[in-house]
């Protein structure tokens, strides 16, 4: 099967979207891929409530880990979910 698309614009905003896509998966060499956030952090990320956050902890519904008795998220993994957030 061969598709042809004429539109240069259309083909262009598909492969960025596509490589946005795909940044938080392949891995890139920030420094901050490996970082580590607080519930705080992560729900400001999100761009949700830190209940929320709270709620899926509590359910073990999002990657996380404990410093002492403090959830802390690495951001590599919030990454990851964020695009399978049902996946276990």
């Amino acid at each position: 099967m061969k598709i042809e698309i004429d539109d240069k614009k259309l083909i262009d905003s598909i492969v960025k979207e596509v490589v946005d896509q795909l940044k938080p998966l392949i891995g890139n060499n920030d420094s901050n891929v490996n970082e580590s956030m607080t519930v705080e952090e992560v729900a400001k990320y999100l761009k949700v409530t830190k209940s929320f956050v709270y709620e899926k902890i509590h359910k073990r519904e999002i990657p996380f880990y404990k410093v002492g008795r403090f959830p802390r998220f690495s951001k590599k993994h919030i990454d990851l979910w964020k695009f399978n957030p049902y996946h276990p």
